[in-house]
């Protein structure tokens, strides 16, 4: 069966991996939709950084797991 406290391991992996894709991609968005007043510049340097991130993420969610270990 599952154990709790892999399931509460998982929650908190999965959880701070969203965080780690998500946040930097929509800060570097905003940030330079903000200060070019161009949203296509901001747009397609955020989905790139969310993407390099996302290549990233199996390395990113291993580390996350030896955390908790």
């Amino acid at each position: 069966g599952t154990e709790p406290d892999d399931v509460i391991k998982s929650v908190w992996v999965s959880t701070a991996l969203a965080l780690i894709l998500s946040l930097p991609s929509l800060a570097i968005f905003l940030t330079l939709a903000h200060w070019t007043n161009n949203i296509l510049v901001g747009g397609v340097t955020g989905f790139t950084t969310h993407f390099i991130l996302l290549a990233i993420s199996p390395r990113t969610s291993e580390v996350l797991l030896s955390l908790f270990d």
